[in-house]
C-alpha cells in the first residue's frame, strides 16, 4: 500500500526556502495536537521548547515541529509557527489564551550560503502558510536548502543533503512515516549494501568517495573543523503512544540513522528524532519503533538522492551522470 506522510489525518507539511541564501524551513503541523517524544543522540544540536516532550512536562501535547537552517540562529523561525498557530485557534490552553507547543531544532548551513541571511519569524510563518496535506516536495528545499553531508575534508569536497520523507503501513491501518534533514558529519551509506551514496570526495573535482570511516580507522586527522552537521528525523504515525512511549519509539528510530550515517551521532552532530503519534490505532509500541528504523533509514537515503547541486556542491545526480 502506498501512503505519505499527510496520510495521517490532522497533518500538514510546508517549506520555506531562501535559494540564495541557502538557508530555510520545515514544518509539521498537526494543530489539533498530537502525543510527542524526543530522542537526542548527537552531542551539538540547537533547540526550542524540547522539554515540552519530556514525559514528566505538563504538557500533553505538541502542535508543529520546526526545523530550520541557520543553527541557533533559526530558532527564531518556531516564533512564526507559534503566531500561526495561535492565529487560529491552536495551542495549549492556559486560561487567558492558547500556546502553541513547537518543539525545535536547527542544522548548521552557515558556511554553505550567506551566514548572514538565516530563517526568522517570517520564514517560519511562511513556511505554515505554505504547508499541504498533499504531495510534499523533497530534496534541496525548507530546512534542507542548504544542508550537506560529510565535512570530514570541508565544505570544498562535501556533497548536497536535503530533505527526504518515507512512509509504510500495515493492513491493521497502522501508519509510520519519517520526514529527515540530511546534514550529517558522516557519509551516508545504503545499509543493505553498504554502498555510499553521499559524502566526502577524494578531490574537489572528484566523483571518488574518500570514505569517512575507513579514513577514520587509518589514523586520517580532520583537516577542518567539524562542527557544523546535524541530521534530524521526525517520526509520524496514527498510532496510539502514551509520551514515555513516544521517546521509546525515538531512541528506536534512531537505531536507523546510525545505520545510514557512517558514521552518526559523533562530538560533530546534533541527531535528534522526533515522534509525534496521534493515536487513531491501538498497536504494540514496539512494532512502531521497528517499523520507523526501516522508514527513518529510507527518508535519510532520499535526502541525499533527492537532492540537487546548489553552487558547486554536487549531488547524488550529477555525480551519476
Amino acid at each position: 500500500m502506498h501512503v505519505s506522510i499527510t496520510d495521517i489525518k490532522g497533518v500538514a507539511v510546508g517549506h520555506a526556502s531562501d535559494f540564495d541564501g541557502l538557508t530555510g524551513v520545515t514544518v509539521i503541523l498537526m494543530p489539533s495536537g498530537m502525543t510527542g517524544g524526543v530522542n537526542i543522540s548527537g552531542f551539538a544540536t540547537g533547540t526550542r521548547q524540547i522539554d515540552a516532550l519530556s514525559p514528566s512536562h505538563i504538557v500533553s501535547m505538541v502542535h508543529a515541529i520546526c526545523i530550520a537552517g541557520g543553527s541557533a540562529y533559526g530558532l527564531d523561525a518556531a516564533s512564526g509557527v507559534m503566531s500561526y498557530l495561535e492565529e487560529r485557534g491552536g495551542g495549549f490552553d492556559v486560561g487567558v489564551g492558547r500556546i502553541p507547543i513547537v518543539p525545535t531544532a536547527a542544522i548548521f548551513d552557515l558556511r554553505v550560503g550567506s551566514a548572514q541571511r538565516r530563517p526568522d519569524k517570517a520564514m517560519g510563518y511562511l513556511a505554515c502558510e505554505q504547508a499541504s496535506d498533499g504531495k510534499v516536495v523533497e530534496g534541496s528545499v525548507g530546512a534542507g536548502t542548504g544542508a550537506t553531508v560529510d565535512k570530514f575534508y570541508g565544505i570544498e569536497q562535501a556533497m548536497k543533503g536535503g530533505v527526504g520523507i518515507a512512509a509504510d503501513a500495515l493492513d491493521s491501518g497502522l501508519i509510520v512515516a519519517a520526514l529527515a534533514v540530511v546534514n550529517a558529519f558522516g557519509d551516508v551509506k545504503d545499509p543493505f549494501t553498504g554502498k555510499i551514496l553521499a559524502g566526502a570526495r577524494k578531490g574537489k573535482d572528484s566523483k571518488e568517495f574518500a570514505d569517512t570511516a575507513e579514513l577514520m580507522r587509518k589514523g586520517v586527522q580532520r583537516p577542518v573543523s567539524a562542527f557544523q552537521n546535524t541530521t534530524i528525523g521526525v517520526i509520524v504515525t496514527n498510532a496510539n503512544l502514551p509520551k514515555r512511549a513516544a521517546s521509546t519509539v525515538a531512541k528506536m528510530a534512531s537505531i536507523g540513522m546510525a545505520k545510514a550515517l557512517s558514521p552518526a551521532h559523533t562530538l560533530y552532530d546534533g541527531d535528534i528524532t522526533f515522534v509525534l503519534a496521534s493515536g487513531q490505532v491501538e498497536v504494540d509500541y514496539h512494532t512502531v519503533g521497528l517499523m520507523a528504523e526501516e522508514i527513518l533509514i529510507k527518508a535519510i537515503i532520499r535526502g541525499v538522492t533527492e537532492a540537487r547541486e546548489v553552487k558547486g556542491i554536487p549531488s547524488f545526480h550529477s555525480l551519476s551522470q
